[in-house]
């Protein structure tokens, strides 16, 4: 019986600097790449998405794809929409922090112990929506 090889699901993170949310998005996404999900995940570039890399888009296009937004611009997402179609999920930290009762991180650049359990959680959801899409794809 032959092997059936799955295809990774890609995660792309925000990549912005103007709030502390966008590193807790790129960290928790770090997380599940490299500790959570390694080997099932492959991370999009947005910036190189952006500046429209064909593999980038081809990927987000062809492959089940989560947008890991730090804000309500939900940048990665919209970007995703308009060169490659609809997201297959979309988590925007602001809101998860907003319905957690948790306040952003003061800093951009060095988090907390606090701060850290939030990145955790928030990688947490990021694997609840890799395994619903992976549930949806292969029961």
């Amino acid at each position: 019986m032959a092997l059936k090889v799955r295809p990774k699901i890609g995660v792309v993170s925000c990549s912005g600097e103007c709030c502390s949310l966008g590193t807790v998005s790129r960290i928790a996404t770090r997380r599940v790449l490299e500790d959570m999900k390694s080997g099932e995940t492959v991370t999009i570039c947005l910036p190189l998405f952006l500046a429209g890399d064909s593999g980038e888009r081809r990927f987000t296009k062809e492959f089940s794809t989560v947008a890991v937004d730090g804000c309500s611009k939900l940048c990665a997402t919209r970007a995703i929409e308009k060169y490659s179609g609809k997201p297959s999920a979309t988590l925007d930290v602001e809101e998860l922090l907003d319905l957690w009762g948790l306040e952003p991180p003061t800093s951009r650049r060095a988090l907390d112990d606090d701060d850290m359990v939030t990145v955790r959680r928030v990688a947490l959801e990021i694997v609840k929506e890799i395994d619903g899409i992976k549930e949806a794809l292969y029961g």
